[in-house]
């Protein structure tokens, strides 16, 4: 009976939090973000890859990103990207890409701002270390997806020398299209535990981000999933929006990802509330 009590607290704080502090709102402009920050980043991704030399970076860094996309919402969108993005384009320090890094920021300080709201906290950190802070996130998940890149391609390799030694071992290596699957879902893991650990103010353990996380993922894959059944059986999208389809789908999609993740935020600082409250009382 007290956990029941407990948990009915601990979602009506979060809940109620989340209303109150325009959460609705929040999750609008944290969904154009995120779609006005996708297409820069990549951008600014491939053309760096490109100057490495990594020209195949392109189609691994689509798939990464669209992997975890329901297929009706990732397929019309990724093929246009990845011919946005295998257009040439001179060299690597030209203003449009230094733009496009800029414009991926902002994506960033998007997911800073909801979270700081979430965890209601106050940002004190100067804006210039905010900024340096956010560039240096786009550019670590760039070189990211490029060492992920390269992974995939000696994949194929690794595994080919590893059954023609380990018989046995066989069975087990699955194809390519699953480990993208696997290294696609290990990267938005990794890249949740990073976003609220680094980008709001103050300090959170690691063990104190597990409830709201945890939610995150298990709530995008059924949003995804009723989501994209909603496409496939109700949806007049197409026959309303016509060639903007794609854009409206994807935008409504970001903004059901962006209510979850800014409601995993709030239920993690719920939890810590309460048993703050619990201990208070306890003591």
């Amino acid at each position: 009976m007290r956990n029941i009590v407990a948990i009915k607290r601990v979602l009506s704080d979060a809940l109620g939090h989340f209303d109150s502090d325009d959460g609705w709102s929040m999750s609008s402009h944290l969904a154009i973000s995120a779609l006005m920050a996708l297409f820069p980043f990549l951008i600014f991704a491939t053309t760096l890859a490109s100057f490495l030399g990594a020209d195949a970076f392109a189609d691994t860094a689509v798939h990464l990103v669209f992997d975890t996309w329901p297929r009706e919402i990732a397929e019309p969108i990724a093929r246009e990207v990845l011919n946005v993005l295998t257009v040439p384009r001179g060299d690597f320090l030209t203003v449009s890409v230094v733009a496009a890094g800029i414009f991926a920021s902002n994506g960033i300080e998007a997911l800073r701002t909801s979270l700081n709201r979430a965890y209601r906290v106050t940002e004190t950190r100067s804006f210039i270390y905010r900024r340096l802070q956010s560039l240096a996130f786009v550019v670590i998940a760039t070189f990211g997806f490029l060492a992920i890149s390269l992974l995939l391609v000696l994949a194929p390799l690794l595994a080919d020398i590893a059954e023609r030694r380990l018989e046995w071992i066989g069975p087990y290596m699955g194809t390519i299209t699953l480990w993208r699957y696997v290294i696609a879902s290990g990267v938005i893991v990794l890249g949740l535990f990073a976003v609220h650990i680094w980008l709001p103010a103050g300090h959170r353990r690691v063990v104190d981000l597990l409830p709201g996380i945890l939610f995150t993922l298990v709530a995008w894959i059924a949003g995804s999933a009723i989501f994209a059944e909603y496409l496939k059986q109700f949806s007049t999208y197409v026959s309303t929006y016509a060639g903007l389809a794609s854009v409206m789908i994807a935008v409504i999609f970001l903004y059901i990802i962006s209510v979850i993740f800014v409601l995993g935020g709030e239920l993690n600082a719920s939890i810590k509330r309460y048993s703050e409250a619990r201990a208070r009382i306890a003591g």
